[in-house]
């Protein structure tokens, strides 16, 4: 089992959800977030004052899925994802020791 968390533009969620429902993933956790890599921010100018954004809003998508799905999920986030431009974001790929569902007990891929 393997979690997957995707950091994106925000305005590509909705791609992003439809390609992995097509593939067969059934729950995701998306979060709000800020961060930056090489986009670095950039600066804006509010009622004349200049003022620099350093961390831009981005989703992180984080989805637990088996070892069979795990090239997949990366392909099907690379292709929704993908805007050809900086920022479009990165995919992190972890093991999961143990996974359980809380309502039922079950364990493992069961659990997923």
């Amino acid at each position: 089992m393997k979690m997957i968390a995707a950091v994106i533009k925000p305005f590509k969620l909705d791609d992003v959800r439809e390609a992995l429902s097509e593939i067969g993933v059934q729950g995701m956790t998306v979060t709000e977030t800020k961060g930056f890599g090489r986009q670095k921010g950039h600066t804006e100018l509010y009622r004349g004052a200049e003022y620099v954004v350093d961390f831009l809003p981005k989703i992180k998508i984080e989805a637990a899925v088996s070892d069979d799905k795990v090239d997949a999920v990366i392909e099907a986030i690379t292709k929704s994802a993908n805007t050809g431009k900086i920022g479009d974001g990165k995919i992190f790929v972890s093991s999961l020791e143990q996974v359980v569902r809380i309502r039922t007990g079950e364990t493992g891929s069961e659990a997923l």
